[in-house]
Formats: structure tokens, C-alpha cells, sequence
């Protein structure tokens, strides 16, 4: 251990009242099994990855958010209406520059008042995130969202590549909620080259230097365990259970570059592999970056036999913070981690899907609506809000023009649908059938359905029809009467803005 000193936080985490009051997670249903890489390369240098989750043609870090930040939501049966403060972690945002913060608050109905912020640079990014959500200052009956979604990249051949994954966590955060933060530590070390991105690059790159790479990794962890307030410590605690030196937790959820080098920390964090293992998702999901020790949060959260967990988050540079997470009470949780619907990739199918083998756009030909007009519909492609007859009560989607049932042209009220529905037409885009716009998401992810849905009304007294696009599920999946739930996807990009809009999945994939 360094003899330099830590830096400190400030020490609010032990006497803040804020907690965790429900949380849900999300993974993409397309996974790479490490048996893939080993025979696409002749070996398999991502240690302790079983498998890793790869995004969908049509996700990025925003869209896993929303998944993330919606099932958090569900979880506690709340809408976003009364969220203050929206914190958005992710070293792999759509774009370099943009608070994408205020379109992930769009898309899940963030009032426009609220806080948001934005937190990257590195994979601390997602516990600075949660230090933020914890210090808010909430009035009653006001929400943090603390959301961290990452799907990194790497070399193809390299290991940085073969262990990243793709994950997102959401974390709704209240006052006096029953998983609480009783202490936290933070620590910094200039320790350049072990992880980074250059400028303009999409590829996680490091200088490769194992031993300089784990030291670095173990001590700034350490720093950070170590600068944790003393009411970490239990009188009651049994410390045979709990060793000499070790923490008194149930579950230690750590950073998870791979999936070894959480369980070299052991002995500096003072705690067990068992402690580290019953949470991790790396072996499942990969390197899920900014995410990756929240998941591990999550996943001890939703286990009610752990009361206490560590968790401890890294970023290179190197800097890391360390909470100890205390739950009094059950944290609803909806976590979409281990899918029934899982896709099974081989790695040409992979190399698509990363966009590696896929020619560039066609151009021209293609529909154009340009982004002040798109940000006009913004209501009724994030959050399809619907529009109500003033004279006959119909509803109409979008709500413009003279009403399709009574023709009057009277002012529509603002109704935003459940998102539920059933499939009244379907057919299948194969390649070379898509239009210019959708034929690149055509060539990396295969054939896809376009549909026309009934969606619900609200008040269940009728049902509105429109177009969309069917993702989570392969050309030809779905048929006419199918049930499907409305989410948030990429629609496709043009003069460098991508365009976020709803698309379809079949019901029950939530």
C-alpha cells in the first residue's frame, strides 16, 4: 500500500439520509459465448468470462438506460413525474459531446425542472453517480435517478475486446429509503496508462503492463476501503465470520475489468471470494464498465439473505470510492439480467452486430424528417403521448389534424398510452427490402418485422392504432393478435444526430 495520502470525500455518505428504495438492472438478450472467441482466435484471453452480452443493432448505452430506469420504475410502482435530480453514468455515451442525460429524462417523462447530470471519463463514473444520489438534497416525495449503462469496445483480437460486455443499472433513490450508504471512502493515485480511450476512438486501449495493471487496480481499491468511516464496524458483529482484518458484509460487489482480477483484491478490501462471486455478473455479462459494481449492488440487493454489502468502484487514472450499503427492509427489484430469450451469437454474427464487417449507409432515397420536426413529435416517439377527442372522446396517435371519428377539429387532450397492445398487421424487412435509412440496422442484425398495433388506451375504453418497428425478437417471430410492450431504440441516424423513438417487443420480455 501507498504511503501517499487518500483524498477524502468529505465524509457525508455516514450521516446522509437518503437510501435506495427500488432498483432494476437490464442486459441485451444477444450474448458471445467465450467458446466463440476461442474458435474465431485459437484462444480465449478474457479470464473468467463465460459468455458477454452485446448490444442489439439499434442499442446503445441511452436505450439499455431507459430499460434499466424503466424496470426500476416498474419495480416501485412510480413514474418518473416526480424525480428531482436524474444521474446518468457512462464512459460509452452515443455521442462525445452532449448531455444525453436530458434525452434519457425525455424518453422515461423526467420533469423538465429537474437536476440532470451527467458523469463519465471513467469507470468511476457509476459510483460517483450513486455518491451524487445519496448527498441530493430531496424534498418529500421527491425521486433520484441514478442510472449507469456502459457497453464498451475493444480490439478485436485483444482481451479488452473478448471481456466487454454491456449492461445498465437504475437506482431510485429517496429520503429515509431502507438501503442506505453507512459509510463511504474515496481514494486517488496518478496511475496513467492502465485503461484508456483516446480521442476520437471507440476502443478501450491500455499499455498492457499486468503486474503495473493489478498493483494499480488493488491499491487505489484499497485507498478507497481503507478511507471508509469507522461505522462500518459492528459490535455485534461475529468476528469469526467476519476475520480479524475483514469487513463485516454479506456480499462484496467489486469493479470487474474481467473476471479475475475482482478476487485479487480480496486480502486489500478484507473480504472473501465468496463475498465477491455470490453478487458478480462479469462471468455472465463481461466488462459492463461504469456499471459493473453497481450491477454487483443490485444483485445483492435482490437477495434477502444479504444485509450489508461492500461495494467498491474503479476508475483508471486512478481513482476509486467504496460504500458500505446497509439494507433495514426489502428493496423492490426488477432485474432483466439471466433472459428466456437469450440469442446465442456466433462471432461472424458478432463482428456485424459491432458494426466491424457492415458496408457504410446507402445514401439518398431515404426519409428525411429533419431534427427540429423530429423534436416537435418528441412526446409521441419517447413516451407515445396520444391525443384525446374534445368533442367524441376518440383517441388519435399523433394527435393532429380533424378527428378520424367525428371529424371535428377540435383541441386534443394530452394522453400518454400504457405502451401495451396487440399486433393488427405484420410483415417482414429482409435485406434489400429495408429502406436506405434501416438498411445498415438490416445488414448487422438480420431481417425485422415492421407491425401495425392497437395500442391500449389508458383508461381501457378503446385503442389506437400506429406503425413500429418489432426489436427483441428475430423476422417472422410475431404474427397477427400477438400482445407487445412499447420500449425506447435507436431509429436510425442522419447528419451525425441519432434518432430515439419507440419500437415493439414481444410481450412478457420486460
Amino acid at each position: 500500500m501507498s504511503d501517499e495520502s487518500p483524498s477524502v470525500d468529505g465524509g457525508a455518505a455516514a450521516g446522509a439520509s437518503n437510501g435506495i428504495r427500488a432498483v432494476g438492472a437490464y442486459a441485451p438478450r444477444n450474448r458471445l459465448p467465450a467458446s466463440e472467441v476461442e474458435a474465431a482466435w485459437g484462444s480465449v484471453q478474457a479470464s473468467g468470462v463465460g459468455e458477454k452480452a452485446v448490444p442489439g443493432a439499434d442499442e446503445d448505452a441511452l436505450t439499455m438506460a431507459h430499460e434499466a430506469a424503466t424496470n426500476a420504475l416498474h419495480a416501485d410502482g412510480t413514474d418518473a413525474s416526480s424525480i428531482g435530480l436524474l444521474a446518468f453514468a457512462s464512459t460509452t455515451p452515443p455521442v462525445e459531446e452532449e448531455d444525453v442525460s436530458v434525452r434519457l429524462g425525455s424518453t422515461l417523462g423526467v420533469p423538465e425542472t429537474a437536476r440532470h447530470e451527467s458523469f463519465g471519463g471513467s469507470t468511476r463514473a457509476g459510483t460517483r453517480a450513486l455518491a451524487a444520489g445519496f448527498d441530493a438534497d430531496l424534498a418529500d416525495g421527491e425521486l433520484a435517478l441514478v442510472v449507469a449503462s456502459d457497453c464498451p469496445k475493444g480490439e478485436p483480437a485483444g482481451e479488452r475486446d473478448q471481456t466487454a460486455g454491456a449492461g445498465a443499472v437504475a437506482f431510485l433513490v429517496v429520503n429515509d429509503g431502507p438501503a442506505k450508504a453507512l459509510a463511504r471512502g474515496t481514494y486517488a493515485r496518478a496511475s496513467p496508462g492502465t485503461r484508456f480511450r483516446e480521442r476520437g476512438s471507440e476502443r478501450v486501449d491500455g499499455l498492457g503492463v499486468t503486474s503495473y495493471d493489478r498493483a494499480t487496480f488493488t491499491e487505489t481499491l484499497a485507498g478507497a476501503v481503507d478511507d471508509l468511516d469507522a461505522g462500518v464496524s459492528d459490535e455485534d458483529a461475529d468476528d469469526e465470520a467476519a476475520g480479524d482484518d475483514g469487513l463485516d458484509v454479506d456480499a462484496a460487489a467489486v469493479q470487474a475489468p474481467d473476471g479475475a482480477m475482482p478476487y485479487r483484491t480480496t486480502g486489500a478490501l478484507g473480504v472473501d471470494t465468496e463475498a465477491i462471486q455470490r453478487v458478480a455478473t462479469v462471468h455472465d455479462l463481461g466488462d459492463t464498465g461504469a456499471a459493473s459494481a453497481l450491477l454487483g449492488l443490485a444483485r445483492a440487493l435482490d437477495d434477502p439473505d444479504v444485509g450489508r454489502v461492500l461495494v467498491a468502484g474503479y476508475g483508471s487514472g486512478a481513482g476509486a470510492d467504496a460504500f458500505v450499503v446497509d439494507t433495514t427492509g426489502a428493496v423492490p427489484a426488477a432485474l432483466v439480467l439471466e433472459r428466456d430469450d437469450e440469442r446465442t451469437l456466433s462471432y461472424a454474427e458478432y463482428l456485424r452486430l459491432r458494426d466491424e464487417v457492415v458496408p457504410e449507409p446507402p445514401e439518398g432515397g431515404g426519409a428525411y424528417v429533419s431534427v427540429p420536426s423530429w423534436r416537435r413529435t418528441l412526446p409521441q416517439r419517447h413516451r407515445l403521448v396520444a391525443g384525446r377527442c374534445g368533442e367524441c372522446g376518440s383517441f388519435a396517435f399523433p394527435p393532429e389534424g380533424a378527428c378520424g371519428d367525428c371529424g371535428a377539429m377540435a383541441a386534443y387532450e394530452d394522453v400518454q398510452l400504457p405502451g401495451t397492445g396487440r399486433i393488427e398487421a405484420a410483415t417482414t424487412i429482409s435485406q434489400g427490402g429495408a429502406p436506405p435509412e434501416f438498411a445498415q440496422q438490416q445488414q448487422r442484425d438480420g431481417d425485422f418485422d415492421v407491425v401495425v398495433v392497437a395500442f391500449d388506451a389508458p383508461t381501457g375504453d378503446g385503442t389506437v392504432s400506429a406503425p413500429a418497428q418489432v426489436t427483441d425478437a428475430d423476422g417472422g417471430a410475431v404474427d397477427v393478435g400477438d400482445d407487445i410492450v412499447a420500449t425506447v431504440r435507436r431509429i436510425y441516424t442522419q447528419e451525425g444526430v441519432t434518432r430515439y423513438g419507440f419500437k415493439v417487443r414481444p410481450a412478457g420480455r420486460r
